[in-house]
């Protein structure tokens, strides 16, 4: 179906792609493609399919090598990322191991410094253990691009908004440093925070884009996955075999469950936008708060490279409160419609401490260096009424006003 861009943009951002709603909702679930004819794909269980004769299938041979189910929502992914291939894998984190083994012992990966912290943790941690070098930069700055790349660079690993600090890295102008550098570096983007809703990696310049399908794309916080689309040929090739060498395949319950969610992303990611920028204006005249960080801000450092790239911002806000620790934690535990739990991208709103929940792992002095302090507070902003959220992040602000147990 059509990936062309609508005609009419919204407060200077890029134009929505047109006809998203559209693919999200019919494409991978045409009834033609069943006897029933239903409208719904139904859940394919079986772990294995009749043969005509050896070596001879109607498409579907293992379940681990593929699903009828899976295959439904890969190429629901594939059209709204505007990508010929795609791939479901069993969480975000299955896919970055799965994009790292298209390199070899003695190859290096350059990665955003500003990352989730499990990408962090692979990277760092277990990459490394295999032969794999890594070495971290700031990719907002490209004169680091250029001066980090070597010789057997063969990955440029973007992650943009960065969590938790959601710098912005502008895709293109990184892509054209890498592949004019060797046209044969891999560059991966990680699109969880911005969905194929608000941008698209593949047609900036991008090799591979990947999410953590558990955030938005499902969207209700009950589907853990990850999801990899690509446009060459030669990786399509490359990654299927590793899907299937790996065994990093979601089962075909998630598959099901995360194509649901997928059909009304367009919905959701127009509300998040609305309720995230009412939040982000309200904590941002508070003197309780001492900085907001959210991309869709005219003070957001890459305002501009953000309205530039992208169609709108997610529900993802950062900001540091006044105080110290303890204020940090008396607001936290002051939220009473907002839940304080790890993860993203939910219908309901979410806040966490990064230092002490999602990057923990990070060693300290890089938590330090990045900005990741004890103050540090990240929202996942759902789609409840704005005035509710704004009343929650209210009254737990007022709770830091009295006295801090130490």
């Amino acid at each position: 179906m059509a990936s062309r861009r609508q005609k009419d943009s919204s407060d200077g951002y890029q134009p929505l792609f047109k006809s998203f709603a559209t693919d999200a909702i019919h494409v991978g679930s045409e009834p033609e493609q069943w006897n029933s004819r239903a409208v719904v794909p139904p859940i394919s269980l079986s772990t294995t399919f009749k043969q005509h004769e050896p070596g001879k299938h109607a498409g579907f041979n293992y379940s681990r090598c593929g699903n009828p189910t899976r295959s439904c929502l890969e190429r629901a992914v594939a059209a709204l990322d505007g990508a010929q291939h795609c791939f479901a894998v069993a969480s975000g984190t299955a896919a970055i191991l799965t994009i790292a083994h298209l390199l070899k012992a003695g190859d290096e990966i350059l990665c955003m410094n500003d990352v989730y912290g499990g990408t962090n943790e692979y990277f760092s941690k277990i990459a490394v253990e295999f032969g794999l070098g890594v070495s971290f930069a700031d990719l907002t700055k490209l004169e680091e691009i250029k001066a980090a790349l070597k010789p057997n660079t063969k990955m440029l690993w973007i992650e943009t908004p960065t969590n938790p600090t959601l710098k912005v890295v502008d895709i293109k102008a990184c892509s054209d440093i890498v592949h004019t550098h060797n046209k044969d570096i891999i560059v991966v983007v990680d699109n969880t925070f911005m969905s194929p809703y608000f941008q698209r990696p593949l047609a900036l310049g991008a090799d591979v884009c990947m999410y953590s399908a558990t955030k938005y794309m499902n969207g209700h916080s009950d589907v853990v996955m990850g999801l990899i689309s690509l446009n060459r040929d030669d990786l399509n090739e490359r990654l299927k075999f590793l899907l299937s060498a790996l065994g990093t395949v979601p089962s075909p319950f998630d598959c099901y469950m995360c194509h649901r969610g997928l059909k009304t992303l367009h919905v959701r990611m127009k509300q998040h936008f609305r309720n995230a920028m009412a939040a982000a204006q309200f904590l941002e005249a508070d003197p309780r708060v001492d900085r907001v960080i959210f991309p869709g801000l005219p003070s957001h450092p890459q305002h501009e490279l953000t309205r530039r790239q992208c169609s709108g911002c997610p529900g993802m806000i950062s900001f540091y409160i006044k105080g110290k620790l303890e204020h940090a934690s008396t607001f936290l535990s002051s939220l009473k419609l907002i839940t304080l739990a790890d993860s993203l991208g939910g219908v309901e709103s979410l806040a966490e401490h990064p230092a002490s929940m999602t990057h923990v792992t990070v060693p300290e002095n890089e938590r330090k260096e990045l900005g990741i302090s004890d103050t540090l507070i990240r929202l996942s902003v759902g789609l409840e009424d704005e005035e509710d959220i704004i009343a929650d992040l209210d009254q737990a602000l007022r709770a830091t006003e009295g006295p801090i147990e130490q």
